[in-house]
C-alpha cells in the first residue's frame, strides 16, 4: 500500500435499504485515514430527516457528517450535494448544494423531465470533491436494482460509472435471502454496469462464519465476482445512526439511580442524534415514547425537532401527549424543546403562508411566553455560545425554518448567547426552556446544567463524548478489518483504469 497513490473511489452499493452502507462507508472513511490516505465520503442523493450545518452555515444528510468526522475532516456540501427531508409520506423538501429549492412529490421528483440538470450538479459535487481528497469514499442508496427508477437515478451505478468507482455490493444476511438477493441484484444490472461491481461484502453476520465459508464459493462461482469479507453483527461499537427506526425498542422503563429522560417520539421527529450523548451518559436513562403513562414517569421531558412542527402539534394533541407533558411539568418534571419542539412549547404556531401545510394555527402548550411564524428561509449554521448562568463556550448549530418571538408583554429570556450577538430561546427556570440549538446536549456543561436538579438522583458522574466517538471509529475500523480482505480491496482500488 502507497499512501500517496492515487486510489479508484469506492461505492458502497446495496442490495435493499438499511443493510449497512453508511456504517460501512464510515469503517473505510477511518480504515483509510488510518493507513496514510486523505479520504472524503460521498453520497450523491441522500433521504433522510437527520440533518447537519456546515461550518458555511449549509444542509447534509447527517450520514456524511459522521463519515467525514470518520475521516477526520470538516464536512461540505459537496459530500451530499442532494439532500431530500420528507415532509409528508409523499412529498419531501429538496435540498441542495446546502439550500432548500422547495418542496416536490416523489412523483415530480423521480419523473425524467429536468433530471439531468440535477444529475450535472451531483457529478460536479463529486468532481470537486475528488481534487482535494484520496480516495472517495461513496455511498449508493437503497437498492442498486430498482429497475423502475433506472433511469432517474442520481446515485448508484451511473453515479459510480461517473465517478470510474469500484463497487462493492453490500447485503444483509440478517434479514435472510442473501443469495438471491445478491445474485439478483447483479443479474439485473445492464453489462456496462456490472463491470463496475468488483466484490460482495455480506454484512451482519451471526453465529460461526466458518459455516459460511461453502456459501462463500457459491456466491463468487454464481456471480463471478469475489466476497471481499463477511463482517459479522456487533453491539459493542456505537456509532451514529441514520435512520429512527429503532428509536422505540430503546428501554421504556424507570431506573432507579439514574434521571429518567424521555424525549417524545414524534412522527416527523428529526435529528433524532441530538441525544446521542445523553443516551451514553452513565447518569441517566434515557428513552423514547409518545405514551401518557410513560411521560408521566420521567423526571425530564425533550420535545425534539419536527420537520412538521404543525403536523405534530395536531397529533401530540390528538393522543394525549401534550397534556401529558403540561401535567408532568406542573408535578415537577423538567421540559425542554430543541428547534420544532421549542416552538411547540410556545402560546401557538402560525403557518399562514402554508409553508408546511393546510394547518395555519395550532395553541401551543402554553409552557414560554413565545409565539412561533412559520414563514422566511430556511436558518442554517454553526454556532457558538454560552448557556443561561454558563461561562463555557459550547457548539451547536441551526437548522430550522420559521421566526420565534416573545408575546407582547412578556419579559424577554434567552437561554443562549450567540458569539455573533444574536440570542437563543427562551428560560422561564431550570425546570421548563427551549432552544433552536441543535447538538446543545452535546455539551457537558449544558447537559450537568440540564441534570443538576436531579444531583440527588445521580449515582454516576460524565463522561468525555469526543474522546468517546473516536474510540468507537477505531473499534469499528478494527472490526471491519479483521473480517474483509483488506489487500484484496487495496488491489481492486489500485486496478487498471
Amino acid at each position: 500500500m502507497i499512501p500517496n497513490r492515487r486510489l479508484h473511489p469506492v461505492m458502497f452499493a446495496g442490495t435493499g435499504s438499511d443493510v449497512g452502507k453508511s456504517i460501512i462507508a464510515a469503517a473505510f472513511c477511518r480504515i483509510f485515514r488510518q493507513d496514510g490516505y486523505h479520504p472524503a465520503p460521498f453520497k450523491a442523493q441522500n433521504m433522510a430527516l437527520n440533518s447537519y450545518a456546515t461550518p458555511e452555515g449549509l444542509e447534509i444528510g447527517r450520514a456524511q457528517a459522521v463519515q467525514a468526522e470518520a475521516a477526520g475532516i470538516e464536512c461540505r456540501t459537496d459530500m451530499n450535494p442532494l439532500l431530500l427531508k420528507p415532509s409528508s409520506d409523499h412529498t419531501s423538501q429538496v435540498v441542495l448544494h446546502g439550500k432548500p429549492i422547495g418542496n416536490q412529490s416523489a412523483y415530480e421528483y423521480f419523473r425524467k423531465e429536468g433530471r439531468e440538470e440535477l444529475r450535472k450538479e451531483v457529478c460536479g459535487a463529486f468532481d470537486r470533491l475528488s481534487q482535494d481528497y484520496n480516495p472517495i469514499v461513496m455511498e449508493g442508496a437503497g437498492s442498486i436494482s430498482e429497475i423502475n427508477l433506472r433511469d432517474s437515478d442520481l446515485v448508484n451505478l451511473p453515479m459510480a460509472i461517473h465517478a470510474g468507482a469500484d463497487v462493492i455490493l453490500v447485503a444483509d444476511i440478517d434479514r435472510g435471502g442473501v443469495f438471491a438477493s445478491v445474485y439478483g441484484s447483479i443479474m439485473l444490472q445492464r453489462e456496462e454496469e456490472k463491470k463496475h461491481i468488483k466484490g460482495i461484502l455480506i454484512n451482519k453476520f451471526r453465529g460461526d462464519i466458518r459455516l459460511f465459508e461453502p456459501g462463500i464459493k457459491m456466491l463468487e462461482e454464481l456471480c463471478n465476482i469475489p466476497v471481499v469479507g463477511v463482517v459479522p453483527y456487533y453491539k459493542d461499537i456505537h456509532i451514529e445512526e441514520e435512520d429512527s427506526v429503532a428509536l422505540q425498542t430503546k428501554s421504556m422503563q424507570a431506573e432507579q439511580g439514574k434521571v429518567n429522560v424521555a424525549v417524545v417520539l414524534l412522527r416527523h421527529l428529526s435529528n433524532f442524534t441530538d441525544f446521542n450523548v445523553l443516551e451514553r451518559d452513565l447518569r441517566v436513562h434515557l428513552f423514547y415514547t409518545n405514551n401518557t403513562d410513560e411521560i408521566m414517569k420521567a423526571d425530564i421531558i425533550l420535545i425534539p425537532g419536527s420537520k412538521s412542527t404543525l403536523a405534530d402539534l395536531y397529533e401530540l394533541r390528538r393522543n394525549g401527549a401534550a397534556q401529558a407533558i403540561v401535567r408532568a411539568h406542573r408535578e415537577g418534571a423538567t421540559v425542554m424543546g430543541i428547534c420544532g419542539g421549542y416552538q411547540i412549547m410556545g402560546q401557538e404556531v402560525c403557518d399562514p403562508e402554508h409553508v408546511e401545510g393546510d394547518i395555519e394555527r395550532l395553541p401551543g402548550l402554553g409552557l414560554l411566553p413565545v409565539s412561533t411564524s412559520m414563514h422566511g428561509e430556511k436558518v442554517t449554521k454553526q454556532v457558538e455560545f454560552t448557556f443561561k448562568d454558563g461561562s463555557d463556550i459550547c457548539r451547536g448549530y441551526e437548522i430550522h425554518m420559521g421566526f420565534t418571538s416573545v408575546v407582547k408583554g412578556e419579559q424577554i429570556s434567552p437561554l443562549n448567547f450567540l458569539s455573533d450577538g444574536r440570542t437563543d430561546g427562551y428560560y422561564m427556570n431550570s425546570t421548563c426552556m427551549g432552544t433552536y440549538i441543535h447538538g446543545i446536549l452535546d455539551n457537558g456543561a449544558f447537559i450537568d446544567f440540564l441534570l443538576q436538579p436531579f444531583a440527588s438522583k445521580m449515582e454516576k458522574s460524565a463522561f468525555d463524548y469526543q474522546a468517546f466517538k473516536e474510540e468507537q471509529y477505531d473499534k469499528l475500523a478494527d472490526h471491519v478489518r479483521k473480517y474483509v480482505n483488506l489487500p484484496l480491496i487495496y488491489q481492486i482500488m489500485q486496478g487498471n483504469d
